[in-house]
């Protein structure tokens, strides 16, 4: 995900040299550095003295050490973590600050089509929820959530959805080809039905079920598929995975500080 953001930033005018980056591991600097043409340093310092926004993207499990390493150069910055599971209460505990925004983004950041949940502390004064804003919006759309109990349903819906997609993608592309086409046929055919169905719901002022309900005739192929599904309890068994989604996020939140 720093990839993405660092990415998006540049693709819209900001200067390589006006991001600074802490990456522990040597490959992953030269990455960077070959990518993006960042100079990314091995370990904090005094230089991030000079940063207005810090965004933490790294594994919650290192969170509570780096932000050790590193609170004493970045007391004055406005914090921006897209760790999962770790809440704003023990991020302002283990920061000393107040200034601080969760992030909930996905994996279509990485092509600038993804969308990031937030939330904002109370400390997070409007011209910062703006900056922030600006900078997620390098990777897609954002979305403000007023209560942080939120972003672990933004988490179930949003930030494991591309999952999901992928999921019914690769069984649509499995039934193709038990029934008798190619794999890359198949394999095209759902992927052009999920952008276009999707394309079409976002230009249309209705909603999905009347979208539905269009290309549902009754006694026809789609109104055979959609029934066999309603039967097997299809949507139900949907809505409990994003339940479990849900209710893991919290869990982790529990675990990483409550």
């Amino acid at each position: 995900m720093a990839g993405a953001i660092i990415g998006g930033l540049i693709k819209r005018g900001c200067a390589a040299a006006d991001i600074a980056v802490v990456e522990p591991l040597a490959a992953a600097r030269d990455d960077l550095l070959a990518r993006y043409g960042v100079q990314a340093q091995a370990a904090p310092g005094a230089f991030l003295q000079e940063s207005d926004v810090l965004v933490w993207a790294i594994k919650p499990q290192t969170f509570k050490d780096a932000s050790a390493a590193t609170q004493s150069y970045t007391r004055q910055a406005l914090h921006l973590s897209v760790a999962a599971g770790i809440r704003s209460d023990t991020l302002a505990h283990w920061l000393h600050s107040e200034r601080i925004v969760r992030a909930m983004p996905n994996t279509p950041a990485l092509i600038g089509q993804g969308i990031s949940g937030l939330f904002a502390r109370s400390g997070v004064s409007d011209a910062d929820k703006a900056r922030v804003a600006q900078l997620m919006e390098s990777t897609g759309q954002t979305l403000w959530v007023s209560d942080e109990a939120h972003i672990d349903t933004v988490t179930a819906l949003s930030g494991s959805g591309p999952a999901y997609v992928f999921y019914f993608l690769e069984a649509m592309r499995d039934a193709g080809v038990a029934m008798g086409l190619t794999p890359a046929h198949a394999y095209q055919l759902a992927l052009a039905t999920f952008s276009g169905a999707t394309a079409l719901a976002a230009a249309s002022i209705d909603g999905p079920e009347t979208l539905r309900q269009r290309v549902t005739s009754k006694g026809g192929t789609t109104f055979a598929a959609l029934t066999s599904m309603e039967a097997d309890g299809v949507r139900t068994s949907f809505i409990a995975a994003m339940r479990a989604a849900q209710q893991r996020a919290k869990e982790l939140g529990d675990e990483f500080g409550g």
